[in-house]
């Protein structure tokens, strides 16, 4: 039975456009763990467009359940993740002038690079997942870093505009957590995933988490919080 991650990184956006302290996203994370969640995510961007150092410590703190720390590979944000000490870091690419998101990490270019954080991050004791597209090659050089939990963006299926092309890339999804979930990785999934798409994925054998964000608090608006994140608890579970 999957479990569920709530990003809230969209609460802090919104606390954002008036740069004030509402709405807190601590008190967001709060209100999601009792109403059922695994785990907390949060993308500490390095513009901090929405999610700040002082949300990272006082989520370490407060929160119960697990923190997933979403992040680039670059050194500043590694030393932080490295201080704080989430319970998981999730790597993923970062261009500033992206509205969110938009692919995975591409781990066969930049190797390198990245299992030199993937090696930080573990020897803190840091849990380490890579965000990436769902391809043998991208699984195969995720796990070459040492890295041994992968997140496949689901950006395609969840934007695919027929039913042939969902289809079709809910089949490369599946295909790629099986070939992965044989190497010994476990797979999470996130990005685009709503009420609609997501029962789909999680019902993929061997799918270990789902990290879903912008539908929960979209959802949020109209029905509470709480409500939404439970609505969702039930689809994938």
């Amino acid at each position: 039975m999957p479990k569920l991650g709530v990003n809230i990184d969209h609460v802090a956006t919104l606390r954002e456009a008036r740069k004030g302290l509402a709405p807190d996203p601590i008190e967001a994370a709060l209100l999601c763990e009792r109403a059922g969640c695994d785990s907390i995510v949060c993308h500490l961007r390095e513009d901090r467009r929405h999610i700040n150092d002082s949300d990272v410590k006082a989520l370490r703190m407060k929160i119960n359940t697990r923190l997933n720390l979403e992040m680039s590979i670059a050194r500043e944000i590694v030393d932080i993740a490295c201080k704080i000490g989430p319970d998981q870091a999730t790597l993923v690419p970062e261009r500033r002038q992206e509205i969110t998101t938009e692919g995975g990490l591409d781990v066969v270019k930049y190797e390198k690079a990245i299992r030199g954080a993937v090696g930080r991050l573990q020897d803190r004791g840091i849990e380490v997942s890579l965000f990436i597209n769902p391809a043998r090659a991208q699984v195969e050089a995720s796990y070459r870093t040492g890295a041994r939990i992968v997140e496949f963006h689901t950006g395609e299926y969840a934007n695919a505009s027929t039913k042939a092309a969902s289809k079709h890339e809910f089949g490369t999804l599946k295909r790629a957590a099986e070939y992965a979930i044989g190497l010994g990785i476990q797979v999470n999934a996130g990005h685009g995933l709503d009420y609609v798409n997501t029962k789909a994925v999680a019902k993929i054998k061997g799918m270990h988490e789902l990290n879903i964000g912008h539908s929960i608090v979209s959802r949020a608006v109209f029905v509470g919080l709480s409500k939404a994140v439970k609505e969702m608890l039930e689809l994938v579970r």
